[in-house]
């Protein structure tokens, strides 16, 4: 048993990645969408003085969106070039409805990138494992 648990840590992640590569007509589902991951990156040709102009626009209404229960997690990259923002969301479409009302948006300053994310597959073929097994 104790083995078993470092051979499944180190298998689920590829799991995960080809369920969510395989098409659809497999018959392998889908992960249930509870969350959207927007990454947001400057356009090129965008200067920084651009941004900062309008940045006390979108922070007041990220801020708005966070108490709302909008944004569920924000974070800065790493490589200093945007924002990433978890949206508590359902669609990539939502995602969309929601960031095209902030002011960076409105100004054609950022690209986005709408991941949809949700509850690791391959989880579900370990709980299924461990019920047959009791």
């Amino acid at each position: 048993m104790k083995s078993l648990i470092p051979f499944l840590m180190s298998v689920l992640p590829a799991a995960s990645v080809l369920a969510q590569t395989l098409p659809s007509s497999t018959g392998v589902p889908s992960p249930k969408t509870t969350a959207v991951m927007v990454i947001l990156t400057a356009k090129a040709g965008v200067n920084r003085q651009q941004i900062m102009n309008v940045l006390p626009a979108e922070i007041r209404a990220t801020v708005k969106l966070y108490l709302d229960g909008k944004i569920r997690e924000w974070y800065s990259r790493g490589d200093g070039r945007g924002v990433i923002l978890f949206l508590d969301v359902k669609s990539v479409e939502e995602a969309h409805a929601i960031m095209d009302t902030l002011p960076l948006s409105k100004e054609n300053l950022m690209d986005h990138e709408y991941v949809a994310v949700g509850p690791l597959l391959p989880l579900g073929l370990l709980m299924a494992g461990g019920a047959a097994q009791q």
